[in-house]
Protein backbone atom coordinates (compact mmCIF):
# COMPACT_ATOMS: atom_id res chain seq x y z
CA UNK A 1 0.00 0.00 0.00
CA UNK A 2 1.13 3.52 -0.63
CA UNK A 3 -0.51 6.85 0.00
CA UNK A 4 -1.34 9.96 -1.93
CA UNK A 5 -1.59 13.10 0.18
CA UNK A 6 -3.96 15.61 -1.37
CA UNK A 7 -3.44 18.20 1.36
CA UNK A 8 -0.31 17.54 3.32
CA UNK A 9 -0.73 15.97 6.76
CA UNK A 10 3.07 16.02 7.20
CA UNK A 11 3.22 19.45 8.78
CA UNK A 12 5.74 20.74 11.25
CA UNK A 13 4.35 22.17 14.46
CA UNK A 14 5.75 23.84 17.54
CA UNK A 15 3.39 21.98 19.87
CA UNK A 16 2.85 18.32 20.67
CA UNK A 17 1.26 16.43 17.80
CA UNK A 18 -2.12 14.82 18.30
CA UNK A 19 -1.11 11.97 15.97
CA UNK A 20 2.39 11.19 14.71
CA UNK A 21 3.05 8.00 12.75
CA UNK A 22 6.32 6.83 11.21
CA UNK A 23 7.33 3.66 9.29
CA UNK A 24 4.15 1.85 10.33
CA UNK A 25 3.28 -1.65 9.14
CA UNK A 26 1.07 -4.51 10.27
CA UNK A 27 0.81 -8.16 9.29
CA UNK A 28 -2.25 -10.26 10.13
CA UNK A 29 -0.26 -13.47 9.67
CA UNK A 30 3.02 -14.59 8.19
CA UNK A 31 1.39 -15.90 5.03
CA UNK A 32 -0.01 -12.48 4.02
CA UNK A 33 1.91 -9.45 2.79
CA UNK A 34 2.34 -6.67 5.31
CA UNK A 35 0.10 -3.62 5.21
CA UNK A 36 2.16 -0.43 5.23
CA UNK A 37 0.87 2.99 6.14
CA UNK A 38 1.89 6.57 5.38
CA UNK A 39 3.85 8.71 7.80
CA UNK A 40 1.76 11.56 9.11
CA UNK A 41 1.88 14.41 11.58
CA UNK A 42 -1.45 15.91 12.65
CA UNK A 43 -1.56 18.90 14.96
CA UNK A 44 -3.87 19.09 17.91
CA UNK A 45 -7.23 20.44 16.73
CA UNK A 46 -6.72 19.56 13.07
CA UNK A 47 -8.86 17.11 11.10
CA UNK A 48 -7.85 14.47 8.55
CA UNK A 49 -10.07 12.72 6.02
CA UNK A 50 -8.83 9.23 5.04
CA UNK A 51 -10.20 7.40 2.03
CA UNK A 52 -9.28 4.57 -0.33
CA UNK A 53 -10.69 1.38 -1.85
CA UNK A 54 -11.57 -1.70 0.19
CA UNK A 55 -8.57 -3.79 1.19
CA UNK A 56 -6.14 -0.93 1.67
CA UNK A 57 -6.26 -1.22 5.46
CA UNK A 58 -8.23 1.84 6.53
CA UNK A 59 -9.93 0.09 9.47
CA UNK A 60 -6.67 -1.63 10.43
CA UNK A 61 -4.93 1.75 10.49
CA UNK A 62 -7.54 3.16 12.88
CA UNK A 63 -7.29 0.07 15.09
CA UNK A 64 -3.52 0.53 15.34
CA UNK A 65 -3.96 4.20 16.26
CA UNK A 66 -6.52 3.21 18.88
CA UNK A 67 -4.00 0.81 20.43
CA UNK A 68 -6.14 -2.27 19.90
CA UNK A 69 -3.07 -4.17 18.82
CA UNK A 70 0.61 -3.29 18.34
CA UNK A 71 2.20 -2.65 14.92
CA UNK A 72 4.69 -5.02 13.31
CA UNK A 73 7.06 -2.10 12.75
CA UNK A 74 7.10 1.62 13.26
CA UNK A 75 6.10 4.21 15.83
CA UNK A 76 2.74 5.66 16.93
CA UNK A 77 2.88 8.75 19.12
CA UNK A 78 -0.41 10.18 20.35
CA UNK A 79 -0.40 13.41 22.37
CA UNK A 80 3.33 12.93 22.93
CA UNK A 81 2.91 9.35 24.21
CA UNK A 82 4.56 6.42 22.41
CA UNK A 83 1.68 3.97 22.53
CA UNK A 84 3.54 1.39 20.41
CA UNK A 85 5.84 0.76 23.38
CA UNK A 86 2.98 0.12 25.83
CA UNK A 87 1.49 -3.18 26.91
CA UNK A 88 -2.13 -3.98 26.13
CA UNK A 89 -3.46 -2.81 29.51
CA UNK A 90 -1.79 0.60 29.29
CA UNK A 91 -2.99 1.04 25.71
CA UNK A 92 -6.55 0.30 26.87
CA UNK A 93 -6.25 2.90 29.65
CA UNK A 94 -4.84 5.51 27.29
CA UNK A 95 -7.68 4.89 24.82
CA UNK A 96 -10.33 5.16 27.54
CA UNK A 97 -8.95 8.49 28.74
CA UNK A 98 -7.98 10.21 25.50
CA UNK A 99 -9.61 8.64 22.42
CA UNK A 100 -13.19 8.45 21.22
CA UNK A 101 -13.67 5.64 18.70
CA UNK A 102 -16.64 5.29 16.38
CA UNK A 103 -16.47 1.68 15.22
CA UNK A 104 -17.75 0.58 11.82
CA UNK A 105 -19.78 -2.15 13.56
CA UNK A 106 -20.85 0.25 16.39
CA UNK A 107 -19.83 -2.13 19.25
CA UNK A 108 -22.71 -0.98 21.43
CA UNK A 109 -23.58 -2.99 24.55
CA UNK A 110 -26.88 -4.65 23.58
CA UNK A 111 -28.38 -4.97 27.07
CA UNK A 112 -27.80 -1.29 27.93
CA UNK A 113 -30.06 1.62 27.07
CA UNK A 114 -29.13 4.29 24.57
CA UNK A 115 -28.23 6.71 27.37
CA UNK A 116 -26.21 4.09 29.29
CA UNK A 117 -24.22 3.27 26.17
CA UNK A 118 -23.37 6.95 25.70
CA UNK A 119 -22.25 7.40 29.32
CA UNK A 120 -20.17 4.19 29.33
CA UNK A 121 -16.83 6.00 28.70
CA UNK A 122 -17.45 8.12 31.80
CA UNK A 123 -17.72 4.95 33.90
CA UNK A 124 -14.47 3.65 32.45
CA UNK A 125 -12.50 6.92 32.69
CA UNK A 126 -12.50 9.40 35.56
CA UNK A 127 -10.90 11.89 33.21
CA UNK A 128 -13.79 11.70 30.71
CA UNK A 129 -16.32 11.91 33.55
CA UNK A 130 -14.63 15.01 34.98
CA UNK A 131 -14.79 16.63 31.54
CA UNK A 132 -18.60 16.41 31.63
CA UNK A 133 -18.71 18.40 34.88
CA UNK A 134 -19.41 15.04 36.59
CA UNK A 135 -22.95 15.07 35.21
CA UNK A 136 -22.48 12.49 32.49
CA UNK A 137 -26.23 11.81 32.10
CA UNK A 138 -26.90 15.46 31.26
CA UNK A 139 -23.97 15.47 28.82
CA UNK A 140 -25.32 12.33 27.16
CA UNK A 141 -28.76 13.86 26.82
CA UNK A 142 -27.33 16.97 25.14
CA UNK A 143 -25.50 14.81 22.62
CA UNK A 144 -28.52 12.58 21.96
CA UNK A 145 -30.67 15.67 21.42
CA UNK A 146 -28.11 17.22 19.05
CA UNK A 147 -28.03 13.96 17.06
CA UNK A 148 -31.84 13.87 16.81
CA UNK A 149 -32.45 10.84 19.04
CA UNK A 150 -35.94 11.41 20.54
CA UNK A 151 -36.18 11.58 24.32
CA UNK A 152 -38.62 8.66 24.21
CA UNK A 153 -35.73 6.49 22.96
CA UNK A 154 -33.12 7.37 25.60
CA UNK A 155 -34.18 4.63 28.03
CA UNK A 156 -34.71 1.96 25.38
CA UNK A 157 -32.21 -0.82 24.81
CA UNK A 158 -30.17 -0.10 21.72
CA UNK A 159 -31.35 -3.34 20.10
CA UNK A 160 -34.84 -1.77 19.91
CA UNK A 161 -33.57 1.14 17.79
CA UNK A 162 -32.90 1.48 14.08
CA UNK A 163 -29.44 0.97 12.57
CA UNK A 164 -29.15 4.70 11.86
CA UNK A 165 -30.08 5.53 15.46
CA UNK A 166 -27.55 3.01 16.77
CA UNK A 167 -24.85 4.63 14.65
CA UNK A 168 -25.64 8.06 16.10
CA UNK A 169 -25.57 6.61 19.64
CA UNK A 170 -22.12 5.19 18.88
CA UNK A 171 -21.06 8.66 17.78
CA UNK A 172 -22.40 10.26 20.96
CA UNK A 173 -20.49 7.68 23.03
CA UNK A 174 -17.25 8.64 21.27
CA UNK A 175 -17.85 12.37 21.74
CA UNK A 176 -18.77 12.38 25.43
CA UNK A 177 -16.13 13.69 27.82
CA UNK A 178 -14.27 15.69 25.14
CA UNK A 179 -11.48 13.24 24.23
CA UNK A 180 -8.47 14.85 22.53
CA UNK A 181 -8.67 12.49 19.56
CA UNK A 182 -11.66 11.08 17.66
CA UNK A 183 -11.12 8.08 15.37
CA UNK A 184 -14.17 7.57 13.17
CA UNK A 185 -14.53 4.52 10.91
CA UNK A 186 -17.26 5.10 8.29
CA UNK A 187 -19.41 6.91 10.89
CA UNK A 188 -22.05 8.13 8.41
CA UNK A 189 -22.54 4.95 6.36
CA UNK A 190 -25.99 4.18 7.82
CA UNK A 191 -27.28 7.77 7.88
CA UNK A 192 -29.47 9.60 5.41
CA UNK A 193 -28.19 12.91 4.04
CA UNK A 194 -29.90 15.07 6.68
CA UNK A 195 -28.59 13.05 9.62
CA UNK A 196 -25.19 12.73 7.95
CA UNK A 197 -24.87 16.50 7.66
CA UNK A 198 -26.15 16.99 11.22
CA UNK A 199 -23.59 14.52 12.49
CA UNK A 200 -20.67 16.11 10.61
CA UNK A 201 -21.71 19.57 11.84
CA UNK A 202 -21.88 18.37 15.44
CA UNK A 203 -18.62 16.42 15.26
CA UNK A 204 -16.60 19.28 13.83
CA UNK A 205 -18.28 21.95 16.00
CA UNK A 206 -17.50 20.01 19.18
CA UNK A 207 -14.00 19.30 17.90
CA UNK A 208 -13.39 23.02 17.39
CA UNK A 209 -14.75 23.85 20.85
CA UNK A 210 -12.53 21.24 22.55
CA UNK A 211 -9.47 21.48 20.26
CA UNK A 212 -10.02 17.83 19.40
CA UNK A 213 -8.27 16.19 16.46
CA UNK A 214 -10.41 14.03 14.16
CA UNK A 215 -9.29 11.23 11.86
CA UNK A 216 -12.31 10.36 9.74
CA UNK A 217 -12.49 7.34 7.40
CA UNK A 218 -15.16 7.33 4.69
CA UNK A 219 -15.83 6.28 1.12
CA UNK A 220 -17.98 9.43 0.71
CA UNK A 221 -15.55 11.77 -1.04
CA UNK A 222 -18.11 14.60 -0.91
CA UNK A 223 -17.29 15.00 2.80
CA UNK A 224 -13.57 15.59 2.25
CA UNK A 225 -13.89 19.35 1.79
CA UNK A 226 -15.04 19.67 5.41
CA UNK A 227 -11.61 18.58 6.72
CA UNK A 228 -8.24 20.33 6.94
CA UNK A 229 -6.32 17.52 5.23
CA UNK A 230 -6.97 14.35 3.28
CA UNK A 231 -4.99 11.23 2.50
CA UNK A 232 -5.83 8.44 0.08
CA UNK A 233 -4.62 4.91 0.74
CA UNK A 234 -3.84 2.97 -2.42
CA UNK A 235 -2.94 -0.65 -3.08
CA UNK A 236 0.53 -1.27 -4.43
CA UNK A 237 0.22 -2.95 -7.85
CA UNK A 238 1.03 -6.66 -7.76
Amino acid sequence: MNSQSESSANISADNVAAIEVKDLSFRWDKHQPALTFPDLYLRQGEHLFLHGPSGTGKSTFLSLLAGMFPPATGAINLLGTAIHTMGAGKRDRFRADHIGVIFQQFNLVPYLTAEANVTLPCRLSRRRKASTGRNSAAAAERLLTALAIPESHWKRKVTQLSIGQQQRIAAARALIGAPEIILADEPTSALDSDNRDRFIDLLLTLAEECNTSVLFVSHDRSLAQRFHHQIQLEEVPA
